[in-house]
């Protein structure tokens, strides 16, 4: 059953009622459906959407009927803003505090009572919906690359020939490492704190990402359009200085997010040699 996001946001938000209706907690009715405590607060948190089976499952098990869970008719899912729009962050509760938390003190340093000190909830809340610390911190960096992924992708997508793509790139990577500067640093500054197998997998998308770049540079040193000697080195240059962006960057600096991304696609052309 294709959900799409905000069908599985309603759709997590009537499976937490009707089980805190039922008064059981995330790991009783992950126990009684004979999922994982994760697969569950994915659920409830709108993460991930579920098939009519497992949806009337629920609905037995928490003394619903299943009209009341299943979704809606979605309506055509609109079409996504521009790859330069970002909104303001929209993040649950518990998931805004241990992002706050994790910038303020570090994923090793930050408590759940930092978490939900930030959050504006009790210990007890935030474990309400979230089984562990390492589950918010998954969240955290599924919500970066997931986003980071999308935005590449389409600004990718939009250009013609290597050196308009690697514009194109840089300039989503600068971007997003400026206006989402929070989710990025905890992206590069926590990925040792994950537990397998969320590292190696999140470590394939960081790779994908890494290789969208290697891809246009070795492309257009392949055509004569970049004079660099070592492709792959200035590939992985050019995205180590965007990915650096959150350690200095601050809206109260001297650039805006889109003056710092010209700067950065002037450094990655320089970097590349690029003779177009």
């Amino acid at each position: 059953m294709a959900v799409d996001e905000r069908g599985r946001a309603a759709l997590g938000a009537r499976l937490r009622a009707a089980r805190v209706a039922r008064g059981l907690t995330v790991r009783e009715v992950a126990a009684g459906l004979g999922v994982s405590v994760g697969t569950w607060s994915a659920l409830e948190n709108g993460r991930t959407g579920a098939d009519k089976a497992r949806l009337e499952a629920a609905a037995t098990l928490l003394a619903v009927d299943p009209s009341e869970l299943l979704p809606e008719q979605a309506n055509p899912a609109p079409e996504p803003g521009s790859w330069r729009e970002f909104p303001e962050l929209e993040l649950p509760a518990p998931l805004y505090g241990a992002l706050l938390a994790f910038v303020e003190l570090g994923y090793h340093g930050a408590t759940v009572r930092d978490i939900g000190r930030w959050a504006g909830m009790s210990v007890a809340g935030v474990y309400h919906h979230w089984p562990s610390k390492q589950h918010l911190l998954v969240a955290l960096l599924d919500t970066t690359m997931d986003d980071l992924f999308d935005r590449c992708g389409r600004a990718r997508a939009e250009a013609d020939g290597p050196v308009d793509r690697l514009h194109q790139l840089v300039e989503a990577l600068a971007l997003f490492h400026t206006y989402r500067r929070e989710l990025a640093f905890i992206g590069a500054s926590e990925m040792r704190s994950l537990e397998e197998p969320d590292r190696t997998r999140i470590a394939s998308l960081r790779t994908q990402i890494q290789r969208m770049v290697d891809e246009e540079v070795l492309e257009g040193a392949r055509r004569g359009l970049f004079g660099v000697a070592r492709p792959r080195e200035a590939a992985r240059a050019v995205v180590t200085l965007c990915t650096a962006l959150p350690q200095w960057w601050t809206p109260n600096g001297p650039s805006t997010p889109e003056q710092t991304a010209e700067h950065y696609i002037e450094f990655a052309l320089d970097l590349v040699r690029c003779r177009a």
